[in-house]
């Protein structure tokens, strides 16, 4: 969530609903166990809310129903919510018995820190908020009575486990997890998308539908792909491949080896080295796994000889298969691996050309998330903060960002502008796309580096007889093949379209005596391109028709007697759909439709 969505959210009725019911089930737990509870922090989330706890026993599924049975009645009690600001020593006699609050409070008095023991820049005011017999250490904002939240709509989702401040080495508390919302219909909606995740879960898919699989033997974060999980994999790529080509871009190939040495120039070693695998060392020289392609293309660059300004822009491509060294309890299927092959683009132009090139790169972008019907999408620009990772290079900072805001402006692109999370070389713009459920993944980017060039060399000569550094623009459509694979599994729930299917269509002979004509079917069809097998085993033409069905293959072609002394196939689709008999020859040409447009 971008800053200014955030803020946006903080100032909405919605937070303020889910900041409340967040009192009220605190008051619940706290009155199940009286003189027991020790309670640590509540905030809303994007969804909901949570709320962590010391308590003598364990939460269980059935202390939720109790506990929502009793914040009901607490929310039809119609409770104001009072707020009274205190002094430091107010405040810790208030939560004399509450630890947890006593750490927050000295906090607050010592100032740095809000109430959540988040850092801030002020010192801030202490408050408490009170509603019938409880009362919290918060700043608000809160609806203005109980009676404002929806006793219909909310419902608490889960317990796990949370560190205090998130720190290991700290008491284990009690987390539980509640949703609200403004009506039932929204919760409804909000819980029908959850189970709809579950259903869409790219592991659970991935894994019934025979794609890619993980192993112990092999290691976490590290996915085996089947050969149909490898056929989404190389459609994927080479859709992106023709169209750069299209686009212009030169696709290079740098290996999987760089030397530190390079990491420490460039200046990804001080920013990335605890994403790096351990070096491999040879005669004194320490070598790494390579996380990232920026180097290396900036390197190639050099050795390529002498740029003219007439050189520029001049566009590298690569599918290059990166390593980072994740941390295992981070690791989520092909959504965060060790092993990933980015789509990673870099573009040398100089600086008139900078609006140009983004505007082919943000074309390109658009075609491709179009492809995939992920039209819905917002864009994120990423700038400096005033602290952290940053190179310090005020003036070039200042033109890379004028040069992307410009870029932005010049397409009509509309933006959050967020601080602090700019690459630690230049500032960047993200896409943000939304699946069919509404969630948002980032995918693309646009980066605009004056730096890293310099660093590594790389020049070119202008127009002037002058030497100049180029400005580099870093740019990836999908990614990486792994994390994009994972989204539109659940995009389109197993069910990918015609054009991106591994297996486009299953013949299936009704009888033994039919499958000379099935593979003859099957034959012609490979010829003309097509990805089919033929269902040879001994099985009713229903049960062949279900299984199909149940991998999602886009298209079943029966062959029967009619079929054969015809010529044609009865097509059925994975909807259920029966389209008859038809003349093979008008089947692939259906199919090939079904592809262009992208269904």
């Amino acid at each position: 969530m971008s800053n200014q969505v955030k803020e946006r959210y903080e100032e909405s009725e919605l937070y303020k609903i889910r900041h409340s019911a967040a009192h009220v089930m605190a008051q619940a737990v706290m009155e199940m166990f009286p003189g027991q509870s020790k309670i640590a922090i509540g905030p809303p989330i994007a969804e909901g809310f949570y709320y962590d706890f010391d308590l003598p026993r364990s939460i269980t599924p059935e202390d939720l129903e109790a506990i929502e049975k009793r914040m009901r009645q607490i929310i039809g009690g119609n409770h104001k919510f009072v707020r009274r600001e205190v002094s430091a020593d107010e405040a810790r006699q208030e939560f004399k018995d509450q630890p947890y609050k006593i750490e927050l409070i000295d906090g607050l008095d010592k100032g740095g820190v809000d109430e959540y023991g988040n850092p801030i820049n002020e010192k801030p005011v202490i408050s408490f908020y009170t509603h019938d017999s409880f009362t919290d250490l918060c700043r608000g904002p809160h609806v203005e009575h109980t009676g404002k939240i929806n006793p219909s709509a909310f419902k608490l989702m889960s317990i796990a486990g949370a560190y205090w401040r998130g720190d290991a080495t700290k008491p284990q508390l009690q987390r539980i997890y509640g949703t609200a919302w403004k009506n039932d219909k929204e919760l409804k909606e909000y819980l029908w998308k959850l189970e709809e995740a579950k259903k869409r879960d790219h592991r659970k898919v991935g894994k019934e539908l025979g794609l890619f699989y993980f192993s112990d033997d092999v290691g976490p974060g590290l996915p085996l792909f089947t050969p149909k999980g490898e056929m989404v994999r190389y459609l994927m790529e080479k859709y992106v491949r023709d169209l750069q080509t299209k686009y212009g871009y030169q696709h290079v190939w740098t290996g999987h080896l760089v030397k530190e040495d390079l990491y420490h120039r460039s200046g990804h070693y001080e920013n990335y080295k605890d994403a790096m695998f351990p070096p491999m060392e040879d005669e004194g020289v320490k070598f790494r796994l390579k996380p990232m392609n920026c180097p290396s293309h900036m390197t190639l660059y050099k050795e390529m000889g002498t740029h003219s300004y007439r050189d520029l822009p001049m566009r590298f491509a690569e599918f290059a298969t990166l390593y980072r060294y994740e941390k295992t309890g981070e690791l989520s299927g092909l959504t965060r691996v060790r092993a990933l092959t980015q789509d990673d683009c870099h573009i040398f132009c100089r600086p008139d050309q900078i609006q140009e090139e983004f505007s082919l790169a943000l074309n390109l972008i658009r075609e491709v998330l179009s492809r995939y019907k992920l039209s819905n999408y917002r864009v994120r620009l990423s700038l400096r903060g005033s602290e952290g990772k940053f190179v310090d290079d005020n003036e070039k900072w200042e033109l890379a960002t004028n040069a992307l805001k410009a870029a932005l402006d010049s397409n009509g692109v509309d933006y959050d502008a967020v601080e602090g999370e700019a690459a630690f070389y230049g500032p960047k713009a993200d896409f943000l796309a939304s699946d069919v459920l509404g969630r948002e993944w980032q995918l693309s980017t646009i980066q605009v580096d004056f730096i890293q060039p310099a660093r590594l060399g790389c020049e070119y000569v202008g127009e002037d007889g002058k030497v100049h550094t180029p400005v580099l623009l870093h740019r990836a459509v999908t990614g990486s093949t792994e994390r994009f694979m994972g989204v539109i599994i659940e995009h389109f729930a197993g069910a990918f379209p015609v054009w991106l299917a591994p297996l486009q269509a299953m013949i299936i002979p009704i009888a033994d005596r039919h499958l000379e004509y099935a593979n003859k079917v099957a034959q012609q069809m490979k010829d003309a391109g097509f990805r089919v097998e033929v269902d040879a085993r001994s099985e009713r033409m229903q049960a062949k028709i279900r299984d199909a069905q149940v991998q999602k293959i886009p298209y079943m072609l029966v062959a029967g007697d009619k079929e054969a002394e015809a010529g044609a196939v009865a097509v059925r689709l994975r909807s259920g759909e029966d389209l008859k008999a038809k003349p093979l020859a008008e089947v692939m040409a259906l199919m090939n439709e079904a592809a262009a447009k992208g269904d």
